[in-house]
Order: C-alpha cells, then structure tokens, then sequence
C-alpha cells in the first residue's frame, strides 16, 4: 500500500466517521452526563414548568411543549414566528447552538421539540434516549437551580423542508415522488376512530403507527435501533420526499426523528387530521 494510497484511504475513513457522527440524532444518558460541564451545548427541558422547577438536568432550561402549539385544543398547528423569535431569543438560541432536548421519557414531547428547533433553523439539534424518568433512575446528577441566560438576537425563519401544510399536502397526495406517512394508530388509519368529524386517512398515505418506532426496555422508551427502523421504513425509496402526520403532529414527530436520523428528506403537517379530517373540501380514504 503506497503512501498515497494510506492518505487517501484516511480521508475517506474519516469523512465516513464524520458523516456517521453527525448523523447520530440521540445522546445516550451517560454521553450527556459527561457534557455536563460542556457550556457551549444548551440543554432544553420539554416538560412542563411545573415538572422543570421540581427537579432538572443541570443547566437545562424549560421549553415547555405546548409553547410550540398556536392553538393545541384546534390542532398541532406550529406557533408563529413572531412568538417562536421571543421564546428562542429568551433561551438564548442562535441557529449554530448545539442544543439536546428531553422530556419525561416517552419521546414523542422530545421529538416534536426537535422538529420545531429544526424547523426554526436551528441546526444541531439532538434528542436524550430513553428522557428524564430514565435519568433518575439511574441517579444522574439532578437540581433545582434555574440557570441564567444571556438572551440572544435570533431572527425566525422558517425552514419549509421540515414543514408542511394543508396545501403542499394535498399536492402530495397527487405527486408519486412523495409519501405520505400516517403515524396514527391502525384503527384511526383504517377509519374505526377520529379525532376529527371525519373518518380515515388522507389518500395515498401508508399507515406506521408512531409506536413502531420505539423500543421498550424496563419500562422506558427509547428510538430502536437503525437497523429496526431501515426495516421498518424499507418500503420508502430514500429519492422520495416524505410527509407525516398524525392528530395534531405529536407523535408523527416520533417518526420524523426516525426517518431524519435514516437520512430520509421528511417534512411534519403539522395541522394534521385535526385539520384535514375537519375540512369537508378535502379527500379521504378509509
């Protein structure tokens, strides 16, 4: 093997192990406990304030979930960006902040968060496997301390690859490059249950409940394993653009980290059925 060859052999090798690095979209609980001291990463805590000032991960700031709702009791539409620049420039977000977000433990709260931020350009964004009842469990270091923040000069905007609407939808639905991924249960997919007036699915779309994606171990959850999910989505070309939904673009956030860390171009409606469902206008399919 010449010299040449070794070189080149190396930048491939590391460009390989860069690549599988930042594609990495979780942090285990112990990776994260050594960061602790790391003041560059910014560490968001879903859930409620209430849950937040009882106990936290040190540093963490709360962001509570339903912040990221315009209105959650009509449907999962996202806030808007004059309300998401006050909340971000609050935490002190800039869209080069290295962030890890958590929430009590079942994901779906943790992954919603992480589509807004991704949405609202925010480019380095990570999720904590298993959450915040896990990390107690296994006696990582907690507090009560609310950290202080400089506020930063963030500007919204909007990535519109991660997101998607009533329209672009229906596009969608009439365009064979894409798929739609319904993440509702089967029994909503099959039209026996809704949380609109309406019973179904929007047309085209393939049903993977939110839950595939997750694994279950001691009673907490965690995202499975690439190898799970590539089964699971192996049905989707990685050449298509991918639009989920579910009710009110909670769970269907479960899959979007899913298929983002399987390197899928994947957007969230997230209005969602809430909407659709409602909007006698539209298609649907049982």
């Amino acid at each position: 093997m010449t010299f040449y060859f070794r070189i080149f052999l190396l930048l491939i090798l590391g460009t390989f192990y860069t690549c599988a690095y930042s594609a990495e979209l979780r942090i285990s609980p112990s990776e994260l406990s050594k960061k602790l001291t790391n003041s560059s990463f910014i560490i968001i805590d879903s859930r409620p304030f209430e849950d937040y000032k009882i106990s936290h991960i040190p540093g963490a700031l709360n962001f509570p979930v339903d912040l990221t709702y315009e209105n959650k009791h009509v449907n999962g539409k996202i806030t808007s960006p004059q309300a998401m620049q006050k909340i971000f420039r609050r935490l002190g977000l800039s869209s080069n902040s290295p962030v890890i977000v958590y929430d009590s433990g079942d994901l779906a709260d943790a992954a919603r968060l992480f589509w807004v931020l991704e949405v609202y350009g925010i480019k380095q964004v990570r999720v904590l496997d298993h959450g915040y009842d896990h990390w107690l469990n296994q006696h990582y270091p907690v507090t009560q301390q609310i950290p202080e923040v400089i506020p930063s000069q963030y500007i919204a905007t909007i990535n519109h690859k991660r997101l998607s609407s009533k329209f672009t939808t229906l596009l969608a639905t009439k365009n064979t490059n894409q798929v739609i991924v319904d993440a509702r249960p089967k029994a909503a997919y099959q039209g026996k249950t809704s949380t609109a007036q309406r019973f179904g699915h929007i047309p085209t779309a393939i049903n993977v409940p939110s839950s595939h994606n997750l694994a279950k171990e001691n009673g907490f959850s965690s995202l499975k394993q690439l190898s799970e999910l590539n089964r699971l989505y192996n049905i989707i070309p990685k050449n298509k653009k991918v639009i989920i939904y579910c009710a009110i673009g909670r769970v269907s956030a479960t899959n979007y980290l899913a298929l983002r860390e399987l390197g899928y171009d994947v957007s969230n409606y997230d209005a969602s059925w809430r909407e659709w469902g409602n909007d006698f206008k539209l298609p649907i399919e049982k």
